[in-house]
């Protein structure tokens, strides 16, 4: 059975599995979005506070995959779960990191100006220095999506949902005809999916940025 014949007759398997991707993926990076932004917020003013964030931020980074998808299984169980915390934890750093950058980059004379004119520090920080941040926060956000998008796949280890199972299945398999096109499905969903979120949060970051800063 060639690529083609295989995909036509796992159809709705595909599908499924492409959903059960992107919800993970998707609901990850909203958590990662949520916390790190609000971590670039409360730090990126003092300098020890900041350092430390993005030291613990890039220290998840170092933990291998395999290792704390298993290490998650005590307590959170198998599935779902220990993989949204996972890929959370992976999607933090960009965020965290381009959340600061971001905020640094404006123009203190901006920010004295908003001052002069009698705004608060909350008015400063949602009216002018978030807005003027977001593109830079927002590729954060964009290149977290990516990765998360394959090291979701590692999930399948933990019995988590997407198209990793396809993967880690014909893993099992090699050597029977049906292995390369299980992997080879796999991948081609993990690649259509990093498109779809690639596309999704280029138009997101276009339609939530004001005209003036593009």
């Amino acid at each position: 059975m060639n690529l083609w014949e295989f995909l036509q007759r796992r159809y709705d398997d595909m599908i499924e599995a492409g959903i059960d991707h992107i919800w993970m993926v998707g609901l990850s990076v909203l958590l990662c979005t949520v916390i790190g932004v609000a971590l670039g917020v409360a730090t990126y003013q003092t300098d020890r506070p900041r350092e430390i964030v993005l030291a613990i931020t890039s220290t998840f980074l170092t933990i291998p995959s395999f290792a704390l998808f298993v290490l998650l299984i005590r307590p959170l169980g198998i599935g779902a779960p220990p993989v949204i915390v996972a890929l959370t934890m992976y999607g933090l750093l960009p965020i965290v990191r381009n959340t600061i950058t971001g905020l640094r980059g404006v123009d203190p004379a901006i920010v004295e100006s908003a001052q002069g004119m009698g705004l608060g520090r909350r008015q400063r920080l949602l009216q002018i220095e978030l807005p003027l941040a977001w593109p830079v926060i927002m590729t954060g956000v964009r290149v977290t999506a990516l990765i998360l998008v394959g090291i979701a796949t590692i999930g399948a280890i933990v019995d988590g949902p997407g198209y990793g199972e396809f993967i880690f299945d014909g893993l099992a398999r090699v050597g029977s005809p049906v292995a390369v096109n299980l992997v080879l499905a796999g991948t081609i969903g993990v690649i259509i999916v990093a498109l779809l979120f690639d596309t999704a949060f280029n138009l997101l970051g276009k339609l939530t940025t004001s005209r003036g800063i593009r």
